[in-house]
């Protein structure tokens, strides 16, 4: 067995060391009394052995990395650590915060150096990180857009340190992702190395922010996120009331103008424009709103804090009713990457950051360890097979900024990408999924005292602790192709009494999405079946899971089947672009059609009311999908509509697209009444 040495010098084993760190990063300091009441079990132990994330996982470590890694080095990003070291030369990126990309990066592989061991990226990973610590300033100021030189710093940085904070500069920012890189790089390793970096940087933040001190409400948000971890790292709560303080520093700038209605002069792009405690709705730019709203949920947690809770109540309520795309996509407007209107969800012009899927992602999770409801993980379950799976190709090294609803034959989207790129002058997406990826396996199942939530589909072997007792749980499914799913208990004792929740996807039983911005047309309201050792059970349905309380025995299996039909969906009427309009989902996935399956243009299809859709699984294609077929009717003449001919019709997947090529790819459909 692998032996490192941990902050206290002592010896333990790799994986012992690993599920420690994980569970610290996870729940509170045993001082900390209130925290999350449902708690993640840690990825690290969780062992994937499934066909679908696992494959991705792997390309994750093999491909993606190493491309992110050589990309910061040959745009510069690495050079500007050096010459930060050397305090000589000139910013050689474009954007201040391409600090970040490094930092992201190595989350990422630290994450992933957890799953798949791997001294070579050790090694890399040290090397970089000794570059990282020479460029800090000696009381930790840590930004290398001024500190290669001071007297002529980045465009957007302003004359001194933290000056520009609350619009452009990123230092905070910066400092953010430091800290969650230095958390999953301790968490992975054992070493201190970087962590001792994220601790000298935040001991100074901590000493220049505060009521008495100097006051902004960060830029651009994360640094909230970074300091929670690092205090429950370091049992420190200066970093905790540093979060605390940059959240309800927001919406007290008297430089704004509040009347005026761009987002940029009113302080609403930045989240800025009134306290958070009173804000009800997603707006302004939707990454910083994602890592935001996270944020408030951690301090919630955290310091019990019921304002902070029923303001981000309200905000997911207007997100889910108001401004998500059905992909899970958010963040409609290209103009500051922002949330539009209510119901401005325009298709043509969609912007669908990946970030924005990413850092929703975090927001939901959080949402869900709050309340312990199925609707939260129904909404992350959405955007991880839909929204932000879209951003990433299956060859692992070419992406999406934005994520397009549809691209007609001009082959374009927003005039921004008429395909996938391998790389960004703003490259956050990619070196944001680096990180994402590797830890899904930490969203599959949480615990609450006697109970265990079950709450992704994928296979799987791992080992929780019920009532301080061990289980293993197995999960065999063929998921998100097929709804068969079993699930294999063995506590570690003869009987062992706890409760599993087992999440009822909202999709199995018959909502779109929770709310009415979406509904299902054609959806069966069958009772799902669930049985126990092959005998059907009884059981009562709590906040959206199947609820299952007995004394479990070791070799007890769980049965659930979940229906998969194809069903057709159709929009709220206040989505203006979707009247008239179907689009198509079976299981988790939603599915759209390309030009590379089907003939003449995509965009004038239209379905009949009583159209039948098909499927079948085709190992062959895109790394193995479920295809949807029917018949369609395509218009032959723009001047007459009603002159169409009967054409095959061809969809796959919505995360699959814009692997082979350029072309049409439409999601919504025409369809009679």
């Amino acid at each position: 067995m692998v032996q490192i040495a941990t902050m206290d010098n002592k010896m333990i084993g790799m994986k012992q060391f690993l599920t420690i760190c994980a569970l610290w990063i996870c729940t509170s300091v045993a001082a900390q009394q209130k925290d999350y009441p449902f708690t993640p079990v840690p990825f690290t132990q969780v062992q994937l052995t499934d066909n679908f994330w696992l494959p991705r996982i792997k390309i994750n470590h093999n491909v993606t990395i190493p491309a992110s890694f050589e990309r910061c080095e040959k745009t510069g990003r690495v050079k500007n650590f050096d010459m930060a070291a050397a305090q000589s030369g000139k910013f050689c990126t474009i954007y201040p915060f391409d600090d970040t990309d490094i930092y992201k990066t190595i989350e990422g592989a630290s994450f992933s150096l957890s799953i798949f061991p791997d001294p070579k990226l050790v090694a890399y990973i040290d090397s970089l990180i000794n570059i990282i610590a020479k460029a800090q300033e000696p009381d930790g100021y840590l930004y290398t857009a001024r500190t290669i030189d001071p007297l002529h710093p980045h465009k957007w940085a302003g004359k001194n340190r933290w000056e520009k904070e609350r619009e452009l500069s990123h230092e905070l920012y910066n400092s953010g992702h430091l800290y969650e890189a230095a958390v999953a790089h301790f968490a992975a390793t054992g070493k201190k190395t970087l962590l001792n970096i994220a601790l000298k940087n935040a001991d100074l933040v901590c000493s220049v922010f505060g009521n008495d001190k100097m006051r902004a409400a960060p830029g651009h948000e994360v640094v909230e996120m970074g300091l929670v971890k690092l205090y429950r790292v370091t049992g420190k709560k200066q970093y905790l009331d540093a979060a605390s303080f940059f959240l309800y520093e927001r919406g007290h700038f008297s430089g704004y103008d509040i009347s005026n209605p761009d987002p940029f002069k009113n302080g609403s792009y930045w989240q800025d424009h009134i306290p958070v405690i009173d804000q009800k709705e997603a707006i302004g730019h939707a990454v910083r709103a994602g890592y935001l709203y996270a944020a408030m949920a951690d301090v919630a947690a955290l310091n019990g804090d019921k304002a902070l809770l029923k303001a981000i109540d309200s905000i997911w309520v207007n997100l889910v009713s108001k401004k998500m795309y059905i992909q899970g996509g958010a963040g409609a407007i290209g103009n500051g990457e922002r949330y539009g209107k209510n119901y401005e969800l325009p298709n043509a012009t969609a912007y669908n950051e990946t970030c924005a899927a990413i850092a929703n992602v975090y927001w939901n999770q959080r949402m869900f360890q709050l309340h312990g409801e199925s609707k939260y993980i129904d909404i992350l379950e959405k955007i991880l097979y839909n929204g932000l799976l879209s951003g990433l190709g299956l060859d692992g090294k070419s992406f999406f900024y934005t994520n397009a609803m549809q691209v007609t034959n001009n082959f374009k989207h927003n005039d921004l990408e008429p395909a996938r790129s391998g790389w960004f002058d703003c490259s956050c997406c990619p070196t944001n999924l680096t990180r994402l990826l590797p830890s899904i396996p930490g969203y599959m199942y949480a615990t609450n005292n006697q109970h265990l939530f079950i709450n992704l589909f994928i296979n799987s072997k791992s080992s929780v602790v019920i009532n301080q007792s061990k289980v293993n749980i197995e999960q065999q499914n063929n998921y998100p192709w097929e709804g068969n799913l079993t699930f294999k208990v063995n506590p570690n004792q003869t009987s062992l009494s706890f409760t599993i929740n087992i999440r009822i996807p909202g999709w199995a039983k018959g909502v779109a999405i929770p709310s009415n911005l979406y509904h299902f047309n054609n959806h069966t309201s069958n009772k799902i079946n669930i049985s126990i050792n092959g005998k059907l059970t009884a059981y009562s349905v709590v906040n959206g899971y199947a609820v299952l309380n007995r004394r479990w025995k070791p070799g007890d299996v769980i049965a659930m089947q979940l229906p998969m039909d194809v069903q057709t969906i159709q929009a709220n009427p206040n989505l203006i672009d979707n009247k008239g309009k179907i689009a198509l989902q079976k299981g988790p996935l939603l599915y759209c059609a390309e030009s590379a399956d089907n003939t003449g243009s995509i965009s004038s299809f239209i379905f009949q009311k009583n159209c039948t859709f098909s499927s079948k699984f085709d190992s062959n294609l895109l790394n193995g999908i479920n295809i949807i077929k029917a018949t369609a009717f395509q218009q032959t003449d723009t001047l007459n509509p009603t002159k169409t001919i009967q054409v095959p019709f061809t969809a796959i997947p919505y995360y699959a697209w814009a692997n082979r090529g350029k072309g049409e790819m439409m999601l919504w459909f025409s369809a009679t009444k």
